[in-house]
């Protein structure tokens, strides 16, 4: 798989090597906070296990920016030629622009891999999520109540679409 960029950022496919920042980055408490899939404490083997599942795979990256990996994205194909996509940038890279800046790429990806829409969705108190959407170009659709129940309790999610006839 090809890596994709926009000037210093790149998204490529995981590495055996990105596995000690993966695994600092993915036990940021925020990162447990808004993403119940991503086990907290997140543990070396967790990391092996996911490197291991993406290699590999389209659609899965690593947001690597000025040669430092800062995240992770991934577009899932769903039936009827749609995705779904999650995103994560690590604590000291958030609010500059890379986790949008790294949407906008794996969405014109997908569109070109066939895709007509991409989804996601946020947490409804996950505005920082829900601004990077917007930048990417992502629209609001609505509010999924009780979509993912985190530590017992159903909690409400945003829906974002973008679709190819958007660009």
């Amino acid at each position: 798989m090809k890596a994709l960029r926009d000037g210093e950022l790149r998204l490529r496919p995981w590495l055996p090597e990105d596995l000690h920042e993966l695994v600092e980055a993915a036990n940021d408490p925020e990162i447990g906070r808004w993403m119940p899939a991503i086990p907290h404490p997140y543990l070396r083997g967790d990391g092996e296990a996911y490197i291991r599942r993406s290699a590999g795979r389209e659609g899965a990256f690593a947001i690597v920016h000025e040669e430092r990996l800062v995240g992770g994205i991934a577009v899932s194909a769903r039936k009827w030629k749609r995705a779904e996509v999650g995103y994560w940038v690590r604590a000291d890279s958030r609010g500059r622009g890379i986790g949008s800046r790294a949407l906008s790429l794996a969405a014109e990806w997908g569109f070109a891999h066939g895709y007509r829409r991409l989804q996601l969705h946020a947490d409804v108190e996950n505005l920082a999520s829900q601004r990077v959407a917007e930048k990417a170009g992502f629209r609001r659709e609505g509010v999924l109540r009780a979509w993912i129940e985190q530590n017992g309790v159903p909690r409400d999610h945003v829906m974002y679409s973008r679709l190819e006839s958007d660009r």
